[in-house]
């Protein structure tokens, strides 16, 4: 549900204006809303839409008027001062915001350097220390001597991966050591990939830190990027309890398949038939393409890449979630890197490396924007801060009344308090700090928070300075105040208003029916000869067990077993025109025979709510909606200028 408020995000994005007055095409309790908007709302999505009748401006207006009277609700019951809310509109305009923020020269040096790390894969394992990224100077000096003594520890003669099993504090290093397996480009977080790809193959590196606190790495391979590859599989799951008769049959059954493979059979159709990874077995088990590290089973993924051959078949194979048989369907190669660029940039946008190019971005900030600095107050500032600033022991002064004034203002319009600048020069009392005399290190730390500041302000006034920007995050943020709506009004009480579901399906039950089904057993072979055995056994009532060891010999499988409750239109059952129980004919389709004993023949009845609940929510919360407009009409005082909206028709219609 959540990627409503994203489609809604496209649905209303911006484009270039009509050139016009604004004029009020509708009003909402006075709330004046203006035809450019409906205009530029309605161009867009001119070319999304493929049903004509979409495009008619009468049921459009309908259609808009109906979403602004959602926001108007939305802010009426106050759901834009959530926190919730707030956090997260503020986390998309901080996104929003990094492409604005750029610098192409940086961003070429970025590109090169991951273009040159995707050709490669690191192998490494690590060690953590967690600390926080707002960590107190105790605290973060504690984790740095922590990572450090390990660090002693690795390189004696306990050894890394002892000290990371023992020591780390990655939950995962328990289980694996601290190894992290093969990893690429992108893959972490962007210290840590520096770190991984400048320490020497079999080094330990110097401890180096990320938002998830102190690290050492031991590089252990280098190799070639494998590229990406394509395949497809044959799985069967796992069973969820540990019954050791069921994991054998799960085993015999993966090696059953792998058996008719080899006699032959089509191993697309196979996945179709047996496999119990569902998304994939629709396809012939065809999976989205991937490279190495991106998948959660290393063993899969090093059996699919080392596949050479196309349309070469894995034996069978286990991982932790089952068992495997892989076919290659194709290998794709590491792309050139002008081919790689456009998707390499949008990667570093969305990486920690963006915050280098957004750090350039405070020069350019100087030469835009006017700054008035008053001198004299900075020189107050530098006779209050003594020594004890390296020890982190200087307080500020308990009477600031000398510095109730402005230190800095940006553009004429932004004025920053002092105590903004010396609440700062608090908080960056660390160890670390070299900087001497103190005096210095203030005008250091002033010239810092000045360029915070100045990109701070250019932040801030992106809706000025791109108008594109501004219709954006306007528009993203009424789609996120209409799901945080919807999610209120309409899903929660689809799914909690039993008696409201109850009646909706009581009054829609026949939308809701079984098709005929059948309980039967499905027996197929590719020899007509086994076929007929089976059909044979079946009707003399053999068991399937009797009919599996009688049938399937000498380390062949010639017959496989389907047992289940299944509609009439399922696979291959239509063929059997199945009427009533007993064992079937014989029915041929592509190169498999089948037969079936049917064991219950149920007719088309309406499902139970608990069988449906999943689509007759959905129904449920459509119809609450539909009805949802016409209740906020009633609420909300509309009135629509037609005048102006007929002027709008014109202006489209040409």
């Amino acid at each position: 549900m959540k990627n409503i408020a994203f489609v809604l995000i496209c649905f209303y994005s911006s484009f270039f204006l009509v050139a016009q007055e604004k004029e009020i095409l509708f009003t909402i309790d006075d709330k004046p809303f203006y035809s450019e908007e409906f205009i530029r709302v309605y161009n867009k999505n001119l070319d999304l839409v493929k049903d004509d009748s979409q495009k008619d401006l009468d049921k459009y207006l309908e259609l808009f008027l109906g979403y602004k009277l959602k926001v108007q609700k939305a802010n009426k019951l106050g759901l834009q001062n959530e926190v919730k809310y707030q956090t997260e509109l503020n986390s998309y305009r901080s996104q929003l915001a990094k492409n604005y923020l750029n610098d192409s020269k940086v961003t070429n040096a970025l590109i090169e350097e991951a273009y040159y790390r995707t050709k490669n894969e690191i192998r490494a394992s690590h060690i953590l220390v967690l600390v926080d990224e707002n960590a107190t100077p105790a605290d973060t000096l504690k984790a740095y001597n922590e990572i450090m003594n390990l660090k002693v520890r690795a390189e004696g003669n306990e050894g890394f991966e002892a000290v990371a099993q023992k020591f780390s504090q990655d939950p995962s290093a328990k289980d694996n050591k601290g190894d992290l397996g093969y990893f690429t480009a992108f893959k972490m977080v962007y210290p840590f990939e520096n770190a991984a790809f400048t320490t020497p193959v079999g080094a330990i590196s110097k401890p180096f830190r990320t938002r998830f606190g102190y690290h050492i790495i031991k590089v252990t391979d280098k190799r070639e990027n494998r590229g990406e590859v394509t395949v497809a599989h044959i799985m069967i799951l796992k069973p969820n309890n540990n019954d050791a008769d069921a994991q054998l049959k799960a085993k015999q059954t993966i090696e059953d398949i792998y058996k008719k493979i080899q006699q032959g059979e089509n191993f697309e159709v196979l996945a179709k038939q047996f496999s119990e990874d569902k998304s994939s077995a629709v396809n012939g088990g065809v999976l989205q393409r991937f490279s190495a590290g991106q998948l959660t089973s290393q063993e899969f993924e090093n059996v699919a890449f080392s596949l050479q051959d196309k349309n070469q078949i894995s034996s069978p194979f286990e991982s932790k979630f089952g068992w495997h048989i892989v076919k290659l369907i194709e290998k794709h190669p590491l792309q050139k890197r002008d081919e790689m660029r456009y998707d390499l940039e949008n990667k570093i946008r969305r990486d920690e490396r963006s915050l280098i190019i957004t750090n350039t971005l405070a020069k350019k900030a100087r030469d835009k924007y006017p700054v008035t600095i008053d001198q004299k107050t900075l020189s107050k500032i530098k006779a209050i801060v003594t020594n004890d600033f390296y020890t982190q022991s200087w307080s500020l002064p308990e009477n600031l009344k000398p510095f109730e004034s402005y230190l800095v203002v940006i553009n004429n319009d932004n004025k920053i308090e002092t105590k903004d600048f010396l609440n700062y020069l608090h908080s960056q009392q660390k160890g670390s700090t070299k900087t001497k005399p103190v005096s210095n290190l203030v005008e250091e730390l002033f010239e810092k928070w000045l360029d915070t500041k100045l990109i701070e302000y250019y932040d801030a006034n992106l809706e000025k300075e791109f108008p594109e920007f501004k219709y954006v995050m306007d528009e993203y943020r009424d789609g996120l105040l209409l799901f945080d709506l919807m999610e209120k009004e309409i899903w929660v009480k689809a799914k909690t208003d039993t008696i409201g579901l109850q009646k909706f399906y009581e009054n829609h039950k026949n939308d809701y029916m079984w098709k005929k089904r059948v309980d039967i057993d499905l027996l197929s072979s590719t020899d007509s000869k086994i076929i007929k055995k089976a059909q044979s056994y079946l009707k003399s009532g053999k068991t399937l067990e009797f009919i599996k060891e009688k049938l399937n010999k000498e380390d062949k499988v010639n017959v496989m077993v389907r047992s289940g409750l299944f509609e009439e239109d399922f696979d291959v059952l239509p063929e059997f025109k199945i009427e009533k129980e007993g064992v079937t004919s014989i029915v041929k389709k592509e190169e498999y025979f089948f037969t079936a004993n049917v064991k219950e023949v149920r007719p088309a009845q309406p499902k139970t709510i608990d069988e449906c609940k999943g689509k007759l929510i959905n129904d449920y919360q459509q119809f609450l909606e539909n009805n949802w407009v016409d209740e906020l009409k009633k609420e909300f005082t509309v009135k629509v200028n037609y005048n102006v909206f007929n002027d709008v028709k014109k202006q489209l219609n040409k």
